[in-house]
């Protein structure tokens, strides 16, 4: 594997694990916490756009 594959497998389960968050607090805690469980999961978005926008520039 080289580092586009690399980066690209990251992007994938960046966005998967956002999804993943974002799901939690809109569904799973309907609390003050689900707020916080959506903001990582914006983040892990920013995250997994930097990776996709790296990936054929390193």
């Amino acid at each position: 594997m080289n580092k586009n594959t690399i980066l690209g497998w990251a992007t994938f389960i960046m966005i998967l694990m956002g999804l993943l968050l974002i799901g939690l607090g809109a569904f799973r805690y309907n609390d003050i916490a689900g707020y916080g469980f959506a903001a990582v999961g914006i983040g892990f978005f920013a995250i997994a756009w930097v990776f996709s926008s790296l990936k054929g520039r390193v």
